[in-house]
């Protein structure tokens, strides 16, 4: 989360020619928050999920049935993979996108989701996978979508990844206050920043950056909508 007012920060996005903007929860906490700045504010929606990270502690604190219900030190595996199928069902029986936190998971994420069967939308969040993988995602219709590292000077192969996939696949994210794009890196990420990160893709892609933030909108619509 941000630690600055909603109202001022979708403010500075609006400035940057930015409208609209998902904030993730990604603890009980955090998703009632996300689910209340999307009732409270114009442009803004939730997305609500258990992080892979806090599976293991929420799991022991109360029953994983309650917790799934109400959102719907590292988790084990085990416990990822199982709290990852609980979350593809919630996906599908709500109707609604499923967003992924994918590190250093990559072939078990794509196994998973060729077993339970994925929902109509799915959207790797803060895509880093390689060329490879983009053509798997591409073949099956998942969106990828890129954060600020994708112009880091080290980040080439994931430079890489994102010229390789299909403009309308593509879309562009903060991970605020995380993953400041360049040239703010230093300072907290937020949502007018993705104009930074959408200029780079634009750039790798070969495209008009107009056209470009035509596309990401129309795919924005087409995964999330209707706004």
């Amino acid at each position: 989360m941000i630690d600055l007012p909603v109202d001022e920060v979708m403010a500075a996005a609006r400035a940057a020619g930015i409208v609209r903007a998902v904030t993730v929860g990604t603890t009980l906490e955090s998703s009632r928050w996300s689910a209340r700045c999307a009732e409270e504010h114009e442009g803004v929606y939730a997305a609500v999920a258990i992080h892979p990270n806090d599976t293991a502690g929420v799991a022991g604190a109360v029953p994983a049935e309650a917790v799934l219900a109400q959102i719907r030190d590292h988790a084990a595996p085990d416990v990822q993979r199982w709290w990852f199928r609980e979350h593809i069902k919630i996906a599908k029986r709500a109707g609604k996108a499923l967003m992924i936190h994918d590190r250093e998971a990559h072939a078990d994420v794509l196994r998973i989701l060729a077993e339970e069967g994925p929902p109509d939308r799915v959207v790797f969040h803060c895509f880093s996978g390689d060329v490879p993988m983009v053509k798997q995602c591409a073949e099956a219709g998942y969106v990828m979508s890129f954060a600020g590292n994708v112009t880091f000077a080290n980040a080439q192969p994931l430079r890489d990844a994102a010229a390789a996939a299909p403009p309308d696949l593509v879309l562009a994210e903060t991970d605020a206050p995380y993953l400041t794009p360049v040239p703010n890196r230093g300072r907290p990420n937020e949502p007018a920043l993705t104009a930074d990160t959408l200029r780079c893709l634009a750039e790798v892609k070969g495209m008009d950056l107009a056209e470009l933030c035509d596309t990401v909108t129309a795919t924005a619509q087409r995964t999330f909508g209707p706004w």
